[in-house]
């Protein structure tokens, strides 16, 4: 049956009609916030999936470009694979549902967001994850849930909830925050450097209003909500764990303890042989456990050591980085490169400068239609140990490249200040925990020593959380997890910025959700982490950005010409441009502002291409000299270029102070000449002097013109001096070269 609910949210009205479309689906809903228009859509397999040991969630948001009234570039002309921002977007509404399903549940359970309408004032990103939360809430599917989700802007002090599009031009930040009624399930921010404190207080305020949005889900379900089905525990059975536990746990305790992840894991690896042979012996019905009860057992033993002995596998403090090193100009012909290193984490990053052109093209829903600075992050198999062949970039690796990417953006230089593209590349290296800050970090490094002037150095640091199981608000916030601490631990809290503030969060809970004191604490020591990467390791490093860019790197010149002259430099198709690029190897780019971009690694060239551009836009001025080029000789005289796309006519009384009867006896086509402009006729055309850039003879006697009794008798029309030929009679007419010869039919041709 067909219902609506209505409520607002931030001004705006948010109706959600059920019971109409998917009905197929285990739960569906259509949700409207001002006119976005999000259809939500949740399906679970009726049986498990059977060989996997992870609950099998998919989210998916699908981008279609009708939405926003537009159809998709390229050849084929539909939807293709996801966007980046697609992938991000499903991966902010997975994040805090995924720990809100039974840990034990393996049916597979896909979630669905088709973006039907886009009101640009109206986030789609948090209608769908209020659609998502609606959808799996009112399904028979298994969940602890429901969860809401807002954005949050920062103009001046005030905290804007859900912001337009006006107002996130002016935002300082743009924090996307999802929680239950009584905690916080995500943080996922970009920050142009807010301090902690203000942060926090924006959390605070955001979660009041994620309360609304729950209690408002919460009726829906109370009215058309399903039972939740039963399924089968994919859980260890107790008493196999019993065992395994009794048997093993001394011997847990020392595999785990120590700082080499290779020794570590060896450790592990032989246990696991021994525990595999125990189970053998006791009941081989006992085997398909093995790999769950081995990992149950080692989280637990981590966990408390942790929790209890505040003891770390590496023997560090709680608030202990691991050991740091950096290193900058590691490969000489890229522009610039970093390499940061904390434990066994390592990562080199490289940075590439480019002309503006080379920016990427967004072909997406928001007004956002290209971007200069791209962060891209790969992993490949042998960073883990794994011998695995590279592919392409997962979610995963799509969704780190954007954390760092969000991480720098605030501290970079304006198009007007350094215009150029920006590309950072961080390949990692190897892999023991919270490798995006650690691309953060290296990617710093990089912008530096390219010689792009960051306004401040940026640093990432993740902590980690242990909750006690018994008692929620007692826990232990511990800083720099480590690859073990993260798979055992409840929590992975990045934070980036600079001394001044944050410029970027991404949360990671595995339980059902983070209390404001568990974020305050996190924020002390990711605030403490920051300042010690950056006082103590990235600045003695690299002090400033270097003054002077790479001589690989392109220089760019930016010039302003005026609007009317943008069609004179680039000519008719493009002729004008394309032989200066042609002359001099730069490669230029011009705004429809009359901004122009000069890029070539030449300094030379590019100041060659800068002369020819000034000369096609500058006035030609009455009296002024200029260096040509005889570009073609006539009888009466040789046109020479005196500016780019200008010519003008030295007659051949212009050409020297002694008499010239021919304008190839003093020059050729190709020389180059010095020239006088004498002036622009009605018509326009210039006209020049040679001889007036030379000296006069001091002997020099003007030569009067003859008058008309002393010039040769002209025996017909046409000729001067002894050079006679008849010629006809030609009117007005005919001096146009408008006549048509061809006599017509039935008339009789004249001869002369």
């Amino acid at each position: 049956m067909e219902r609506i609910f209505k409520t607002e949210l931030a001004g705006r009205p948010l109706v959600v009609e059920t019971g109409k479309l998917a009905q197929f689906t285990n739960g569906a809903c259509l949700i409207r916030y001002g006119e976005t228009a999000i259809l939500s859509t949740v399906t679970a397999s009726k049986t498990p999936r059977e060989g996997v040991d992870f609950f099998p969630l998919s989210v998916d948001y699908e981008e279609k470009l009708y939405a926003v009234g537009r159809i998709p570039g390229g050849y084929i002309k539909r939807e293709g694979r996801p966007s980046e921002k697609a992938i991000l977007t499903s991966r902010v509404i997975d994040r805090p549902i995924r720990p809100l399903f039974p840990k034990d549940l393996r049916n597979d359970v896909v979630v669905s967001n088709m973006v039907c309408s886009v009101d640009q004032d109206c986030s789609p990103e948090i209608a769908a994850m209020i659609g998502t939360s609606i959808a799996i809430a009112i399904s028979d599917i298994p969940w602890n849930g429901p969860v809401g989700g807002v954005v949050l802007g920062l103009i001046g002090d005030e905290v804007i909830i859900n912001p337009t599009e006006e107002q996130r031009k002016e935002s300082r930040m743009y924090v996307t925050l999802a929680g239950t009624a009584k905690k916080i399930c995500m943080v996922e921010a970009g920050a142009y450097e807010v301090p902690d404190e203000q942060m926090l207080d924006a959390i605070a305020k955001g979660h009041e209003v994620i309360k609304e949005i729950v209690a408002f889900i919460n009726g829906i379900v109370a009215e058309i909500g399903k039972e939740k089905f039963a399924y089968e525990s994919a859980d260890v059975p107790e008493e196999v764990f019993h065992m395994v536990k009794e048997f093993a746990w001394d011997d847990m305790r020392q595999a785990v303890l120590a700082v080499d992840k290779s020794v570590r894991d060896a450790n592990i690896d032989a246990l696991t042989k021994k525990i595999e042979a125990y189970l053998t012996e006791q009941n081989e019905e006992y085997l398909p456990y093995l790999a769950d009860a081995v990992y149950k057992l080692e989280k637990k033993v981590v966990r408390n050591y942790l929790f209890n002995e505040h003891v770390r596998v590496d023997g560090r403090r709680l608030d202990e980085i691991r050991p740091l090193s950096c290193g900058v100009g590691l490969l000489p012909r890229v522009h610039g490169s970093g390499l940061f290193q904390r434990g066994q984490t390592q990562v080199m990053t490289t940075c590439t400068l480019a002309p503006l052109s080379a920016s990427q093209t967004i072909d997406g829903l928001d007004t956002e239609d290209s971007k200069r600075y791209m962060h891209h992050y790969n992993m490949p198999g042998y960073s883990v140990g794994e011998a695995k062949a590279s592919r392409s970039p997962g979610r995963r690796e799509i969704g780190h490249g954007a954390l760092a990417e969000r991480s720098l953006v605030p501290v970079l230089p304006s198009e007007e200040e350094f215009p150029y593209a920006i590309r950072t590349v961080s390949e990692i290296l190897m892999s023991n925990g919270s490798t995006s800050q650690g691309s953060v970090c290296a990617s710093t490094l990089a912008l530096m020593d390219a010689g792009v002037p960051i306004k401040r150095p940026v640093a990432g640091i993740s902590t980690g959380l242990i909750v006690n199981e018994e008692d929620e608000n007692d826990f232990l916030v511990f800083m720099d997890i480590q690859g073990i601490e993260d798979f055992f631990g409840d929590m992975d809290f990045k934070v980036a910025g600079t001394t001044e503030g944050i410029t970027s969060i991404q949360v990671d809970i595995k339980v059902d959700g983070l209390s404001l004191d568990i974020i305050r604490k996190a924020f002390e020591l990711t605030h403490k982490g920051r300042l010690q990467i950056i006082n103590e390791l990235l600045l003695p490093c690299i002090p400033a950005p270097r003054a002077e860019l790479s001589k690989y790197a392109p220089r760019i010149i930016t010039m302003q010409i005026p609007v009317d002259k943008i069609r004179e430099v680039i000519g008719t198709g493009g002729k004008v441009i394309n032989k200066i690029i042609a002359d001099t190897g730069a490669q230029i780019d011009i705004n429809d502002d009359g901004i122009l971009h000069i890029a070539t690694p030449d300094q030379e060239a590019a100041q060659k291409a800068v002369g020819i551009i000034k000369g096609i836009v500058a006035d030609p001025e009455i009296g002024a000299e200029y260096e040509g080029v005889v570009t073609r000789l006539m009888q009466f005289g040789a046109f020479v270029e005196f500016l780019p796309g200008k010519e003008g006519l030295v007659h051949v009384s212009k050409m020297a102070w002694h008499r010239v009867e021919n304008a190839e006896d003093v020059v050729k086509e190709g020389d180059v000449v010095k020239v006088k402009l004498l002036e622009e006729d009605a018509k326009g055309r210039y006209n020049l002097s040679m001889r007036d850039c030379i000296e006069k003879p001091a002997d020099y006697v003007e030569e009067e013109a003859p008058r008309r009794s002393d010039r040769p008798n002209r025996e017909r029309r046409g000729g001067h001096g002894d050079r006679f030929e008849k010629r006809p009679r030609r009117n007005n007419f005919e001096e146009n070269n408008d006549v048509d010869e061809t006599p017509r039919p039935g008339s009789r041709s004249r001869e002369f």
